[in-house]
């Protein structure tokens, strides 16, 4: 048997696997099936306030678990799918409320990783897939992150090399009656706007990752100037790169990295106020509450 084959036996069966995303690494679970999902929330030790983002295979599937699906989805979806976009839509009366947080919308997502769509497309069911580390830790972008932050809370591991984009999805909202960017991520304000015209930005409960103390090294991070005293790294324009893309992609990777080295701080210098730094500008700022 192979191992998406064995994936796919363990997710109808109720159990969590954990796979890469081109975003971060996703621990799974069938999203129909609420016992399942409960154990993604103890495994991770998450609060139940927090909602989980669906990862879907096909635009057809993420209709089958929407309430109401805006023109708006239909377009970002196909421009931006698959991809790191997180669509939040009224949700269907299929997705169990502890997905959602209770709430009545789902975040709704078709990752662009080729080992996530087969095991999608093998499952044949939605998978809530918030990411494979203890709650409000660094993210993983490998298979050993998962295995150092997670050891045996997951029943597998599927090891599908670095991820490409290194930070999580843009999460927009098309639920109430503006569309509004919650999370910022690699694709921009700028990036949306070309697809669908105007939106507003501001944090909202419909997307995870709010709060104030999330994506975060065991290594205290400080924004701005280095402290004078201990043993410590300065991440700046000179040792990180200049391209936002780049940057997302080397952030939680080098962090991790930074983390084994027993360091007092880790301190960064910010990248510019720009639409395109939006993403790493929230991310380090979570990181270093």
């Amino acid at each position: 048997m192979s191992l998406i084959a064995k994936a796919t036996e363990l997710l109808r069966n109720g159990r969590l696997v954990a796979f890469p995303t081109e975003t971060v690494y996703g621990l799974g679970a069938n999203a129909l099936d609420a016992a399942a999902v409960a154990r993604i929330f103890e495994a991770k030790g998450r609060p139940l306030t927090s909602p989980l983002i669906v990862h879907v295979p096909s635009i057809e599937m993420a209709r089958t678990l929407a309430s109401a699906w805006p023109e708006t989805a239909q377009r970002l979806a196909e421009h931006f799918w698959p991809g790191p976009l997180t669509i939040i839509v009224p949700k269907a009366a299929n997705v169990p409320d502890l997905v959602t947080a209770g709430l009545p919308s789902v975040g709704l997502r078709m990752p662009a990783h080729p080992v996530a769509l087969e095991l999608l497309r093998g499952a044949g069911i939605p998978l809530a897939a918030p990411s494979a580390n203890r709650f409000t830790q660094l993210s993983p972008t490998t298979a050993e992150h998962v295995r150092e932050g997670l050891g045996d809370r997951v029943d597998l591991i599927l090891d599908g090399g670095p991820c490409q984009v290194g930070i999580e999805s843009t999460v927009i909202s098309l639920a109430g009656d503006q569309p509004r960017i919650l999370r910022p991520g690699l694709i921009s304000q700028t990036d949306i706007e070309a697809v669908i015209g105007p939106v507003e930005v501001g944090a909202g409960a419909e997307s995870p990752g709010q709060h104030p103390k999330h994506y975060s090294p065991r290594t205290p991070v400080i924004l701005g100037a280095a402290p004078e005293t201990g043993k410590g790294i300065r991440l700046d324009s000179t040792n990180m790169p200049a391209d936002p893309a780049a940057y997302a992609e080397a952030l939680y990777r080098t962090l991790h990295e930074l983390d084994r080295e027993n360091l007092a701080w880790i301190a960064i210098e910010m990248p510019p106020d720009t639409p395109a730094w939006a993403g790493v500008r929230d991310r380090l700022m979570r990181a270093a509450n």
